[in-house]
């Protein structure tokens, strides 16, 4: 009985100590068509990579997904994959409507984007109680098409105020024509409202954007001044440009820029999801660092480690331990 008792507050320290990551955003269905070869569906959406590419990479860490299936046009046994790997999903509500479903269609290192369907937006009351007293250390917007609103994050930032909130910019900016044809074009009211969300969250906030997405946010063209337009804003959060094969970028206010290169893969099978799985890795080493410029830095080329291995498979399936990353990080093979 004390032997009971005596692991059972192990594991209440352990649960109480252990770091949490929140993903919000839609699961998704992707069809992605590779220099005309279709291949078959698969399950997508920055919630899904960077989650199993958190939990491949760390066993301890608690993860948990909010997001909206609509169960019309998606196969609820994929969701058996987060539960295989103790991803909680009690915050998944489904719908008796269509799912977000995407076609990516990858030709000459670029790739054109359409929104085939679309689950409704998130509501910030369908957030289980469960995380208003088990409080994540950090909360990852990852919106695909412009289903968090601002008043959804402005509710996040007020409920829960010393989490980390790291957001992908891409789903807060996209536009979707008639035809579900998703561009990045200037919406004076999209731009206001993403200037909106990152002076709201301030300090706490890492964002990351690619390098068509950071300049249209920032209205500049030039990389260095892309990233030096962000200091207008006067706080303490982290800027992040990815730049595929260029690697990327990290600004902070009151610290020299860092070029942070990207790492050779040993094949490229399939990009989708690198930049989540950046996002999601960077965001754990930074929480578990001192939080100085050089943990930083060095966060930063092991996030770029780990997004190499994901494009070496096809799907989310590329992901790898922290050890495997961290000697991808030591052979310095970089790509020039």
């Amino acid at each position: 009985m004390c032997d009971k008792k005596l692991n059972e507050e192990k594991i209440a320290i352990y649960m109480k100590n252990s770091l949490s990551v929140l993903f919000i955003g839609h699961i998704a269905i992707d069809s992605i068509i590779r220099f005309k070869q279709k291949r078959k569906p698969s399950l997508g959406g920055s919630v899904t990579f960077g989650s199993l590419g958190l939990r491949k990479y760390t066993k301890s860490t608690k993860i948990g997904i909010i997001s909206n299936l609509g169960i019309i046009n998606f196969d609820k046994s994929l969701l058996k994959r987060f539960d295989n790997k103790s991803i909680n999903i009690s915050g998944v509500k489904s719908f008796e409507t269509e799912n977000t479903n995407f076609v990516l269609n990858y030709s000459n290192h670029s790739r054109t984007l359409t929104l085939k369907s679309r689950s409704p937006n998130l509501k910030f009351k369908d957030i289980p109680e469960f995380y208003k007293t088990n409080l994540p250390n950090i909360i990852v917007l990852v919106p695909l098409c412009n289903e968090v609103s601002f008043e959804y994050v402005l509710k996040i930032s007020v409920e829960f105020p010393n989490a980390f909130i790291g957001i992908d910019l891409q789903g807060f900016i996209r536009n979707v024509d008639d035809e579900g044809k998703i561009s990045f074009i200037s919406d004076e009211a999209i731009i206001a409202n993403m200037k909106k969300i990152i002076s709201l969250i301030g300090d706490r906030l890492i964002l990351k954007g690619s390098e068509i997405e950071m300049k249209l946010l920032s209205g500049e063209t030039e990389l260095q001044k892309v990233m030096e337009s962000f200091k207008r804003f006067e706080n303490k959060a982290i800027y992040i440009m990815t730049l595929g094969e260029g690697g990327s970028m990290i600004l902070k206010n009151g610290e020299k820029l860092l070029k942070i290169p990207a790492f050779k893969p040993k094949t490229v099978m399939d990009e989708t999801g690198a930049g989540d799985i950046y996002l999601a890795i960077f965001l754990y080493e930074l929480i578990n660092s001192d939080m100085s410029w050089n943990a930083v830095e060095s966060a930063g080329y092991i996030a770029s480690a780990a997004a190499s291995f994901l494009i070496e498979k096809k799907g989310p399936t590329g992901y790898e331990t922290k050890n495997k990353v961290l000697k991808r990080l030591e052979s310095k093979n970089y790509i020039n």
